[in-house]
């Protein structure tokens, strides 16, 4: 932590309290503006009253505007936020945490943002621009980027500013989508990265119930031959984790799959993989897509997941991710996965 940052908070700890719910505030306006006071309340988790006074204050300091579609934040804004960022992180020890589980799994960073995807509003959206961050600041031009299906990974392109680095980009599906909501496949978020990073993206369909044969048959496709050569030269992969009850019932699985898997132990869900807490695969769809095989080979790996009641999913996922994996999660399933693997 900042040395001056201590002390202050030392001597005069309410001030740093006030910091950080106006750093939070600022911070919301920023993923969510132009919003207005009543939506920025209630994720915040503050009062009417506590937000006007708090939007009041970032206004007389010309780090918000308010018009009539709600705030939006400053030039100034954006600045303050940047300078405050590391320390900010560091106060609520977040940092700490995340140091602390990146050592713990292996892996090649973690990132964990504010709140709690299973109680809190806003942390899924701060996922997703944390996810557009990390995305933004390691792809290079020219890139293949595949990504998986989910209202996590959907939320990513929100955040994501257009900027040089991520000109010429190839977005494809992972995998086939899974559940019925059209606007969490992963074509259609595929698509949903092409128009924000201004790249291109190449469809694939494929049915989730394809007998053996027709699985054979449908691997001579043209265009499934296409998407396999892509699948080789992917050079970043984006996606979720998903509980493994909670994936098997998304997908529909007959009730005697649904208890094997349980039987065997699985806990964590991943590009139709069922992976137990150590990491083994118990299950697996029969699918075309990413394969584990492929991971290995792919240099920039976000994985992105939050909420407590998916820290044992994701501990399964993490058990054998490939050591190049950035881990984006929350406050929530950070803090529950340090309890799970301290108590080992």
């Amino acid at each position: 932590m900042d040395v001056l940052m201590d002390a202050q908070s030392k001597l005069v700890p309410e001030m740093m309290e006030l910091m950080q719910q106006r750093y939070r505030i600022l911070k919301l306006v920023k993923m969510a503006g132009p919003i207005g006071r009543r939506p920025l309340g209630q994720m915040a988790g503050l009062s009417e009253r506590e937000t006007r006074t708090m939007m009041d204050t970032l206004r007389g300091q010309n780090l918000i505007t308010i018009a009539k579609d709600g705030a939006s934040i400053t030039t100034e804004g954006l600045t303050v936020l940047l300078t405050l960022e590391s320390s900010m992180e560091d106060w609520s020890g977040r940092t700490s945490i995340a140091k602390r589980l990146m050592e713990f799994l292996g892996i090649q960073s973690v990132k964990v943002v504010a709140g709690n995807c299973d109680t809190d509003t806003a942390s899924k959206s701060l996922l997703g621009m944390e996810a557009a961050k990390q995305f933004s600041s390691k792809i290079d031009e020219g890139k293949v980027v595949a990504v998986t299906g989910g209202s996590t990974i959907a939320s990513i392109p929100l955040h994501i500013e257009k900027f040089s680095g991520t000109n010429n980009l190839l977005f494809i599906a992972a995998r086939g989508g899974v559940g019925d909501d059209i606007g969490l496949q992963a074509n259609v978020i595929a698509a949903s990265f092409a128009s924000a990073c201004g790249g291109t993206y190449s469809t694939f369909y494929y049915p989730e119930s394809l007998s053996e044969e027709a699985h054979e048959a449908f691997r001579k496709e043209p265009s499934v031959l296409k998407m396999l050569e892509l699948y080789d030269t992917t050079d970043c992969v984006l996606h979720g984790v998903g509980d493994a009850q909670t994936m098997a019932i998304m997908r529909n699985s007959p009730t005697e799959e649904r208890d094997m898997i349980q039987d065997n132990g699985a806990k964590g869900e991943a590009f139709g993989y069922y992976f137990d807490q150590d990491g083994n695969v118990v299950h697996r769809l029969r699918t075309i897509g990413i394969q584990t095989g492929h991971l290995e080979k792919i240099p920039l790996i976000i994985s992105v997941a939050g909420g407590s009641s998916k820290a044992e999913a994701i501990l399964a996922y993490m058990a054998s991710a490939p050591k190049q994996t950035i881990l984006v999660t929350d406050e929530g399933a950070a803090t529950e996965m340090l309890k799970i693997l301290v108590n080992k």
